[in-house]
């Protein structure tokens, strides 16, 4: 039978009972990099998977890369993209990263490679998070004159203001070891062991109680989602404003050309 998906691959573990679904991020060629058709089948998959049989979920990517960030494709289009158009683009991506935070069976990411802007977002907002040696984490956003506005307000919350204002406004790349340190990484783990390792975790999930796991996570979500969903909006608008700046434009040429960005500070 052929797979439903484009972007991604769906298995399930048959060693747990089918109880551990694993999602590969299936664009080796494009180092896993998230299109619009990735985000509507990671949505539509999640959807999926909340309803069905398996009670944990892991996110893996295929080949060398976890997740790149935004593909090339993706990039060039928002810059001559009207503004409507710019705003579902942000709101959809806004939907995927809402939709990782809240859902209601544990997630599980093993991060076999780098793991860059938006793929970080993915990464981190999984609630075990995973990473091989071979791992590197980082919100490059500003590199490209870009706003990582959809994250940051999930990364405040898991490392803190004066964390989040660092590697937001450098775009650096962590280690997986100083992820760890940051709190952004669970356990980092050799590479050959990376999907054992995550399938150990979630055997430890499944021996648990599924109803009371939801309960829990419901209610870390419930505490919070009032000002997540708040924030979520400033967000949207921020980072459709940003797309209509001499700054980005120029980040964006820069970045395909391959060359040093001239920034204006506009």
């Amino acid at each position: 039978m052929s797979s439903p998906y484009n972007t991604i691959k769906l298995t399930y573990d048959e060693g747990l009972s089918g109880n551990l679904a694993t999602i590969t991020l299936s664009r080796p060629e494009k180092r896993n990099a998230i299109s619009k058709e990735m985000i509507e089948e990671l949505l539509s998959v999640l959807g999926a998977l909340e309803t069905g049989p398996a009670r944990v979920v892991m996110i893996t990517g295929e080949g060398r890369a976890f997740c790149s960030g935004m593909d090339l494709d993706s990039l060039k289009a928002l810059a001559g993209q009207p503004a409507d158009e710019n705003f579902a683009d942000a709101r959809r991506t806004a939907s995927l990263f809402r939709r990782l935070w809240s859902y209601p069976k544990p997630l599980i990411a093993a991060v076999n490679g780098a793991a860059l802007a938006g793929g970080c977002g993915i990464a981190t907002l999984c609630d075990f998070t995973l990473a091989a040696p071979e791992a590197v984490f980082g919100y490059t956003e500003v590199r490209v004159g870009f706003i990582p506005a959809l994250v940051a307000l999930y990364l405040e919350r898991q490392v803190g203001e004066k964390i989040a204002r660092d590697l937001l406004l450098t775009g650096r790349v962590l280690s997986p070891d100083e992820s760890r340190a940051l709190g952004l990484v669970t356990r980092v783990v050799p590479a050959g062991e990376l999907l054992s390792t995550a399938r150990d975790v979630a055997a430890t999930l499944i021996a648990n109680s599924p109803g009371a796991i939801t309960a829990t996570k419901r209610l870390l979500v419930r505490s919070s989602e009032a000002e997540i969903d708040r924030r979520i909006e400033m967000a949207i608008a921020a980072s459709v404003a940003i797309r209509a700046t001499p700054d980005f434009a120029e980040g964006l040429a820069a970045f395909l050309e391959k060359r040093q960005p001239r920034w204006s500070g506009r």
